[in-house]
């Protein structure tokens, strides 16, 4: 069996997509934040342009021409903040997808190793096995009982003498 995974590359590079979609992810709630706070910053600068209530009409209407202004400018801060969500959202389904395209891979490694493992399990199983018959017949061979060690024939010991081997 073949112990490495042929597509660990595939998986090294499902990774790095990931990674990849959480960094764009990461850069796009930077983006919302930055927004929300360039919202914050025109409410106040809205707020704090009040109309004057006496001057010219030349005053007043440059004042309410720059109220305007800065509304226009509010707006269009809002609508940065709506586009970087949406953003944010098109970020997040990416990354889901990839996620789900890492797991995928992993799952099949995953698979792959649980193969090898079961692989050797037999493998080493088979070897005891192996030994195990081996053993009880040299052990058969040499006369030696399997369950307590003692010889079923006295004369296969090798202790005794020519006078008790013709007897027997």
């Amino acid at each position: 069996m073949n112990r490495l995974f042929r597509l660990a590359p595939v998986l090294r590079a499902r990774k790095a997509q990931e990674d990849a979609a959480q960094g764009a992810l990461n850069q796009s709630r930077a983006e919302i934040r930055n927004a929300r706070a360039l919202v914050r910053r025109r409410e106040l600068d809205l707020v704090g342009a009040d109309a004057p209530s006496e001057g010219s009409a030349r005053a007043m209407v440059a004042s309410l021409v720059a109220r305007q202004s800065l509304a226009a400018g509010l707006t269009s801060a809002q609508r940065m903040v709506t586009d970087a969500e949406e953003v944010e959202r098109e970020r997040l389904a990416e990354l889901a997808d990839a996620a789900k395209r890492r797991r995928a891979v992993e799952m099949m490694a995953e698979r792959h190793a649980d193969l090898v493992r079961s692989h050797d399990l037999r493998t080493d199983q088979a070897a005891l096995d192996e030994l195990a018959v081996t053993s009880k017949a040299r052990n058969a061979a040499r006369g030696v009982d399997g369950t307590s060690e003692e010889r079923a024939s006295t004369l296969r010991t090798g202790n005794g003498t020519v006078a008790d081997r013709s007897g027997a």
